[in-house]
C-alpha cells in the first residue's frame, strides 16, 4: 500500500471525530480532491483570520486536539519551524505522522498520541498554541466523566488560565454545548456575549484578548471579521458552529 493510500485509510477510520477536519491544502493536492469524504468546519476561513493577525514565521507551535493536522500543517506552510501535535485518537495521530513524512515535515512535527494534561506550570513553552474547540469536551473525550457541568466550567477556566504558563499566543475557540450535547448548554441563553464574557473573565490576569473573530456571511461566503456591535448578536441561521467566536490572546507575563 502506498503512503497516500494509507493516508486515505487512516483518515476514514471510525472515531467520534473522524472526517471532522479538512486536509491542509498541499495534502489535498497530493491525495487528490474528491479522494476522501471531508466535512468542512470552516478551517480555511478560520486560518485566514488567524494568519493575518498572528505571525507564524519562525514560531514553535503547539496544536492541542489537532485531529488530522490541518492547523499544524498550515502553520508549517506559513513558516513555523516546529509543531507539537497532541491528539488522543490513535488513528488521527497515525495519520499526522504519515502525512508529516509525505509532506517532508517529519523533522519538524512531533506527535503525541495523548490528551493534553493542561499543567498548572508547563515545562515547555511555545510561541503559538492552537486550542480550538477542545475544552467543551471535558468530562467526555477527556477528564473526569463524573464531573458536574458547573465543575466542568470551573475546570475549563483553570485549564484556559494554565496555558499562560506554556505559550505566548493562544488561539482559542469554545463551543456552546457541553460534551457536544445541545441539551447541556454551557451558558443560560447561549449567546455570543455570554461566551465572550466567560472567556474574558476566565483569562483575566493571564491573557489579554487581542482579537475576537466572528463568522459572518457575505454573499455565499463565510468570512471571520473582528467583533462589533452587529456581529456579536447570535445568528441561528448560520448554525451553532458559526456562532463560536475565535479568540487570539496574548499571555500577560
Amino acid at each position: 500500500m502506498s503512503s497516500l493510500d494509507n493516508l486515505i485509510d487512516l483518515y476514514g477510520n471510525t472515531s467520534k471525530h473522524s472526517n471532522y477536519q479538512i486536509l491542509s491544502e498541499r495534502l489535498t493536492n497530493l491525495i487528490g480532491p474528491g479522494s476522501i469524504d471531508v466535512t468542512s468546519r470552516f478551517e480555511r476561513e478560520r486560518f485566514e483570520y488567524i494568519r493575518t493577525r498572528v505571525s507564524l514565521a519562525g514560531m514553535r507551535v503547539l496544536d492541542i486536539g489537532g485531529n488530522t493536522g490541518f492547523f499544524s500543517f498550515e502553520a508549517l506552510e506559513a513558516g513555523a519551524i516546529a509543531v507539537h501535535h497532541f491528539e488522543g485518537e490513535p488513528s488521527h495521530s497515525a495519520f499526522v505522522l504519515e502525512a508529516s513524512d509525505v509532506l517532508g515535515y517529519a523533522s519538524k512535527v512531533e506527535v503525541t498520541n495523548a490528551y493534553y494534561l493542561f499543567p498548572e506550570s508547563g515545562n515547555r513553552r511555545y510561541d503559538v498554541t492552537f486550542l480550538l474547540n477542545v475544552l467543551h469536551h471535558l468530562g467526555d473525550d477527556y477528564g473526569d466523566k463524573k464531573i458536574s457541568i458547573d465543575g466542568a466550567k470551573d475546570m475549563m477556566a483553570r485549564q484556559l488560565r494554565s496555558m499562560a504558563n506554556s505559550t505566548h499566543t493562544l488561539v482559542f475557540q469554545l463551543g456552546f454545548s457541553w460534551k457536544g450535547n445541545r441539551n447541556l448548554g454551557l451558558f443560560e441563553n447561549g449567546t455570543k456575549a455570554e461566551l465572550i464574557d466567560f472567556v474574558t473573565s476566565a483569562s483575566m490576569g493571564e491573557f489579554e484578548i487581542e482579537h475576537c473573530g466572528i463568522p459572518v456571511k457575505i454573499g455565499d461566503k463565510i468570512v471571520y471579521s473582528d467583533l462589533d456591535d452587529v456581529n456579536v448578536i447570535r445568528n441561528d441561521s448560520l448554525g451553532e458552529f458559526l456562532n463560536r467566536p475565535l479568540f487570539i490572546m496574548r499571555a500577560v507575563s
